[in-house]
């Protein structure tokens, strides 16, 4: 089955959400000891909170990167990026878990911590699966192409 566009997009992002929210409840639960609805509705809230800073911290960073002198996503700069959004994302979820699962400062950093860590495989393995079920996005397919050598016209 082969998915472009704003379809591939709502379908990527609900299954990963979806996916995502139940591991997290999963591991916060067993973290935490709470009760399971406890550590569901802290996972809906990280999902929402995460969807929303990656809004606008990415559209803060592109305002500052905008303004540099030198152009382009090197190395360092997206270290930045990453360290940026990471970082907040940690400043917003901590005090959330803390509350929500009843743990201190701490143990919430720990476990955003092996989140930290949960979210890099998994979105690593979520990805490269979706696109064996459903293909590579037509942006992909051009970025391989422009790489052989090999021309590729677009479906129309």
């Amino acid at each position: 089955m082969k998915l472009q566009g704003i379809r591939r997009r709502i379908v990527y992002v609900g299954l990963y959400e979806a996916i995502a929210i139940a591991v997290s409840s999963l591991g916060l639960k067993m973290l935490s000891g709470r009760p399971m609805t406890d550590a569901l509705v802290a996972a809906v809230g990280a999902s929402v909170i995460a969807v929303i800073w990656n809004y606008i911290f990415n559209t803060l960073f592109e305002r500052w990167e905008a303004r540099q002198r030198v152009k382009g996503r090197n190395f360092w700069r997206r270290i930045a990026h990453a360290i940026g959004f990471e970082g907040g994302l940690i400043a917003l979820l901590v005090p959330l878990f803390a509350w929500k699962l009843q743990v201190s400062l701490w143990e919430a950093f720990v476990m955003d911590l092996g989140l930290i860590v949960f979210f890099l495989i998994y979105t690593f393995c979520f990805t490269w699966g979706f696109d064996r079920i459903f293909g590579l996005p037509e942006s992909a397919k051009m970025a391989h192409a422009c790489q052989t050598g090999t021309p590729r016209v677009p479906a129309g």
